[in-house]
C-alpha cells in the first residue's frame, strides 16, 4: 500500500516546493562574528521595514547564522545585537527576489551603544549564478509609457528588445485580447518563451505564453527580469523571467494624480491639413486604482488620496 502511494506523496511535495520557489519575495542571511572572527551564538536579529515599520525578528544559531524569509522588496533597517557587544546598525534596500548575504561583526562594549553601517559595500550574488536586471519604482513612475503598458519597459533591460508575432496583439485575428502586446525577444528567444510572474503567481497565458494581466503602472512597485543562467525555480519558460511585485500599503497616507492630454497643439501637419479641424483631442482622467473617469475637452484636474 505505502508503495502504491509514494509516486503521488512525491509528486505532490515537488508540486509544493516549486510553488513555494516561485516567489516575489527577498531573503536575508548571513553570518555574526565577534572582533575575532568567532560566532556569536543567540544574537538578535531585528529587521524593520521603513515603508510600513513592520518587524521581523530572528535569533542567530550556535554556528552565528541568522536567516529572515518572505520579505516585500524595500528599504529595511537591520539592526544586530548581543549581551556585551555594542549594537549594530545597517539600512539595506531589498529587490524583487534578491537573496542578499550580509555579514556583521560586533564590536565588545556596553549593551548601550551602537556602531551604524553609513555606507555598506554593494551586495553580491552569491546564491545563483542568474543574469539580469531590476526595473526599480524610480524607472516605473517616471519613464514614459505608450498606453501605459508595463511590458515596454522590459525593452530598457540589455538583451530586450521588439519583436513580432501574434504576442503583438494586432498580427492575429485569433488573439483574443488585441492591444496587449507581449513582442519581447528576450536574449534571443522567441516572443512566447517568456515567463510572467505577478507578486509570485504564474502571470503567463496558457494560449500563446504571453502575458496574462497588464497591470497597471501605479499600482507596480518594482518588477525583475532575469534574461539567462536562471535557477530552477523560475524555469517556467526558457526565455525571459519577468517577476512583478505591486506596492503595498505604507503607514503614511499618499496618493497620485495625472492626466491625459493628447490634441493636435504640438503636432507638426503637411500643408494640405492647415484647413483640416480632424484631429484628435482628449482628456482622459484616471483614478489611482485604474476605474476611468468620463474624458472632458477642457483641462480637469483629479486628486484623490
Amino acid at each position: 500500500m505505502i508503495r502504491k502511494f509514494f509516486p503521488a506523496v512525491a509528486c505532490l511535495l515537488v508540486c509544493v516546493v516549486t510553488a513555494r520557489a516561485q516567489s516575489n519575495y527577498a531573503v536575508v542571511r548571513g553570518s555574526i562574528f565577534d572582533p575575532q572572527g568567532r560566532p556569536v551564538a543567540g544574537a538578535r536579529v531585528q529587521l524593520t521595514s521603513t515603508v510600513t515599520g513592520a518587524i521581523r525578528t530572528v535569533a542567530a544559531n550556535d554556528s552565528g547564522l541568522y536567516e529572515v524569509a518572505s520579505l516585500q522588496p524595500g528599504l529595511y533597517q537591520l539592526l544586530v545585537e548581543s549581551k556585551g557587544f555594542e549594537q549594530a546598525a545597517q539600512t539595506i534596500d531589498l529587490e524583487v527576489g534578491q537573496q542578499a548575504t550580509i555579514d556583521l561583526h560586533l564590536r565588545v562594549g556596553s549593551d548601550r551603544e551602537t556602531v551604524t553601517v553609513e555606507s555598506a559595500s554593494e551586495l553580491l550574488k552569491t546564491q545563483d549564478a542568474s543574469v539580469g536586471e531590476v526595473v526599480d519604482q524610480r524607472s516605473v513612475e517616471s519613464l514614459p509609457l505608450n498606453g501605459r503598458m508595463l511590458i515596454d519597459l522590459v525593452l530598457t533591460v540589455p538583451g530586450a528588445h521588439l519583436s513580432h508575432g501574434a504576442a503583438t496583439g494586432d498580427m492575429s485575428s485569433l488573439y483574443w485580447r488585441p492591444g496587449q502586446r507581449s513582442a519581447v525577444s528576450i536574449g534571443g528567444s522567441r516572443p512566447n518563451a517568456n515567463y510572467f510572474l505577478l507578486d509570485g503567481a504564474t502571470n503567463t497565458d496558457p494560449t500563446f505564453s504571453t502575458q496574462n494581466l497588464s497591470a497597471s503602472p501605479d499600482a507596480v512597485q518594482e518588477f525583475q527580469v532575469q534574461t539567462g543562467s536562471y535557477s530552477a525555480d523560475m524555469g517556467g519558460a526558457g526565455g525571459g523571467q519577468i517577476n512583478i511585485v505591486t506596492r503595498s500599503g505604507t503607514n503614511k497616507l499618499h496618493g497620485t494624480a495625472y492626466e491625459f492630454l493628447r490634441n493636435g497643439a504640438m503636432d507638426a501637419h503637411s500643408f494640405n491639413q492647415m484647413e483640416s479641424g480632424n484631429f484628435l483631442v482628449q482628456n482622459r482622467l484616471w483614478r489611482v486604482s485604474g476605474r476611468a473617469r468620463a474624458a472632458r475637452r477642457e483641462d480637469v484636474l483629479l486628486c484623490e488620496l
